[in-house]
């Protein structure tokens, strides 16, 4: 069976750290661009970051470039998203999912369940 499962979040202090894990199973991830994406309460779901299966390049959202960095580890099937300057903005429910390229038009087929992520002092 096809999963992702996403883990790592939890409290976090603004200007802490944060690694969010994205763990593929059932198949290659390798094969697939991955997205990371997030959901505040009162706002509508936000593409943070995707990372390109064909050549490694990353993409970040305006309002986390320069803050989080993701990542790809195709040999442990995971992805990540090191946030290292988080700010109480950032406070969603952060989730990864899969698609065949990273573009804004493209549809993201496989999905986590998410993880909590909460900035604050």
């Amino acid at each position: 069976q096809v999963q992702l499962v996403e883990s790592g979040g939890g409290l976090v202090q603004p200007g802490g750290s944060l690694r969010l894990s994205c763990v593929a199973s059932g198949f290659t991830l390798d094969h697939y661009a991955i997205g990371w994406f997030r959901q505040a309460p009162g706002k509508e779901h936000e593409g943070v970051s995707c990372i390109s299966s064909s050549d490694g390049s990353t993409y970040y959202a305006d309002s986390v470039k320069g803050r989080f960095t993701g990542s790809r580890d195709n040999a442990k099937n995971t992805a990540y998203l090191q946030m290292h300057s988080p700010q109480p903005e950032d406070t969603a429910v952060y989730y990864c999912a899969t698609a065949p390229e990273c573009s804004r038009s493209v549809d993201f087929g496989s999905w986590g369940r998410g993880t909590q992520v909460t900035v604050s002092s």
